[in-house]
C-alpha cells in the first residue's frame, strides 16, 4: 500500500511537493483554509490530485502517515496540533525534495537579512559559470518543483527559518547565514533563542564533507558558533581582520581565501552598493570558491549582478524626489540597513503588522536622517510611541496611493522618499510584493 502523504496549504510549496509526491507514488491529498489559486487549481485537477479548500476536514488528514506542512502555517495551528498528538511526523517541503533530489547538491541559505540578495548572487555566479543549476526555495520555484519537473547539478535555495523547523534529514553541501537579528518574535513564542536555535538547524545535519559559511562580525551568530559544536568546515567573512582562509574586506579590497585560492576585488567594482551588500558578496563569493569556480568568473558575475525587485529598488525621480522601493523590509534590522545608506533627507514609510518589533535600534538614524514619517499600517499606535520625540511630523494612511501622496506633501526637492516598513505586510496587501508594487504605481500615478 502507498504511503499516505497530507499536504497543508496549496500554494507553491505546497503544490510542488504534491507534484512531486504523486510521481514518486505517494497517496496524496492537500488541504488549505483558504481558497486555491486557479494556477494551484490548475496544477492540481490536471494531474488529478484530490484536494480541498476553505477547509480542513480531519478524518481526511489524520489517518495521514506523514504530513506535508507549508512554512506559513504555525505549529500553534490547531490542526497542526491534533496532527502531533496523534504521533503523525511533519515534514517541511525542503525535507521531501532533499529525499529525492538524487545527486544533485544544495548551496542552502539563510538569515535574517539579505538571505534572497545573497541566494540570488549565488546563483548568477553559478550561472556565468556554466553550471547546470536552479533557483528555488523562497525565490523561483518550490525546491520539490523543481526536482519532480527539471533536475539539476545544483539547487541555490533560500530558506527560511519556518521551512527549517521541519526538517529531518535535508542536509545542504554548502550552508550559508548572512546573519540574525530579532524577526518572526510571534512564531517563536517571542523568544529570541528559539529562532536562532531554528537558524542554526541548517547545520545539524553537516559532516566534515560540507561547509558552513557565516558572518563573524554578527554577534548573535557568533556566539552561537563559539558556544556550540558545529561538526563541518567553517568559513567566515568580516570586515574587521584579515583571515588565513574566509572572506574579509579592508581598505575597500575584498579578499576570497579558500583552500589554495585567492581572489582580490575593489568594492567599487560591485553593481551592488551598501555596506550590507559587501557582506552579502563576501558571503556569494565564498560559496562559489568552494565549488571551484574561476575567479574571473566570480569577478564577472559580481560586476554583473542587478539589484532586485522591492530591495532598495530606485522608482523614480519626480520634481527632484527620488522614490526607492524597499518593501521587503520586513523587519527593523532591514529598515537599519535601508536608512544607513540614506545620503539625502528622508521621508520614511513604515508600518504594517508588527512582529515584536523593537524600534529603538533605528533612533539614532530616525533622529539624523528623517524628516517625516507616513505610517503605512491599521495600527500605527507603536511607531507613534517609539518616534513621537525624534521626528517633527508623523501622518497614518491606510493605503499605498494615500502613503505615497502624503509624503510627497513633505518632500522638498533633493528628498528621498523610502518605503521600508520594517513590518509585515498582511494587515493591507497580499504580501511584500503587492505592497511594493502598490507603491511603484502610486509614484507613477502622482
Amino acid at each position: 500500500m502507498s504511503k499516505r502523504l497530507v499536504i497543508l496549504g496549496a500554494g507553491e510549496s505546497g503544490v510542488g511537493a504534491a507534484l512531486l509526491g504523486q510521481h514518486y507514488g505517494y497517496d496524496i491529498f492537500v488541504s488549505d483554509g483558504s481558497p486555491v489559486k486557479d494556477k494551484y487549481r490548475k496544477d492540481l485537477e490536471e494531474n488529478g490530485i484530490a484536494y480541498e479548500e476553505k477547509q480542513h476536514s480531519e478524518d481526511l488528514i489524520l489517518n495521514a502517515d506523514e504530513v506535508m506542512k507549508s512554512p506559513g502555517i504555525p505549529d500553534k495551528a490547531e490542526i497542526v496540533q491534533k496532527i502531533k498528538s496523534k504521533g503523525i511526523p511533519v515534514i517541511s517541503e525542503i525535507e521531501l525534495a532533499y529525499r529525492h533530489k538524487g545527486a544533485g547538491k544544495i548551496v542552502g541559505i539563510t538569515g535574517s537579512n539579505g538571505k534572497t540578495t545573497t541566494t540570488s548572487l549565488i546563483y548568477h555566479i553559478f550561472k556565468t559559470a556554466g553550471l547546470n543549476c536552479a533557483l528555488v526555495g523562497n525565490i523561483g520555484y518550490s525546491f520539490a518543483r523543481q526536482v519532480k519537473e527539471d533536475p539539476k547539478d545544483w539547487y541555490v535555495a533560500e530558506i527560511s527559518s519556518f521551512q527549517l523547523d521541519d526538517i529531518h534529514e535535508f542536509r545542504p553541501d554548502i550552508a550559508v547565514m548572512t546573519n540574525i537579528t530579532e524577526d518572526h518574535l510571534d512564531r517563536y513564542g517571542y523568544k529570541f533563542e528559539n529562532y536562532i536555535a531554528s537558524k542554526f538547524r541548517i547545520t545539524m545535519n553537516q559532516t566534515l564533507e560540507d561547509y558552513f559559511i557565516f558572518c563573524e562580525d554578527d554577534p548573535v551568530t557568533n556566539k552561537y558558533v563559539q558556544d556550540h559544536p558545529i561538526k563541518t568546515n567553517l568559513l567566515s567573512f568580516t570586515m574587521n581582520r584579515e583571515l588565513n582562509r574566509g572572506a574579509f574586506i579592508i581598505k575597500d579590497q575584498m579578499t576570497i581565501k579558500t583552500n589554495d585560492e585567492k581572489m582580490q576585488m575593489s568594492v567599487y567594482d560591485f553593481t551592488l552598493k551598501g555596506k550590507h551588500n559587501q557582506y552579502n558578496t563576501m558571503a556569494a563569493g565564498l560559496a562559489a570558491s568552494i565549488v571551484g569556480i574561476r575567479k574571473s568568473k566570480i569577478r564577472e558575475a559580481v560586476q554583473s549582478f542587478e539589484s532586485l525587485e522591492h530591495r532598495m529598488e530606485f522608482v523614480a525621480t519626480i520634481r527632484g524626489v527620488d522614490f526607492i522601493n524597499d518593501s521587503k523590509a520586513t523587519n527593523v534590522n532591514s529598515t537599519w540597513y535601508a536608512l544607513e545608506s540614506m545620503r539625502k533627507p528622508t521621508i520614511l514609510i513604515l508600518g504594517g503588522v508588527d512582529k515584536g518589533n523593537d524600534y529603538d535600534m533605528l533612533r539614532d538614524l530616525v533622529r539624523e536622517k528623517v524628516k517625516a514619517i507616513v505610517c503605512l499600517g491599521l495600527d500605527n499606535r507603536k511607531i507613534h510611541e517609539a518616534f513621537q520625540n525624534d521626528v517633527p511630523l508623523m501622518i497614518n494612511t491606510q493605503g499605498a496611493e494615500e502613503a505615497v501622496k502624503g509624503a510627497f506633501h513633505f518632500a522638498n526637492p533633493g528628498d528621498v522618499i523610502l518605503l521600508s516598513p520594517a513590518c509585515a505586510s498582511f494587515d493591507l496587501f497580499n504580501n511584500y510584493e503587492d505592497r511594493g508594487n502598490q507603491f511603484k504605481r502610486a509614484v507613477r500615478n502622482l
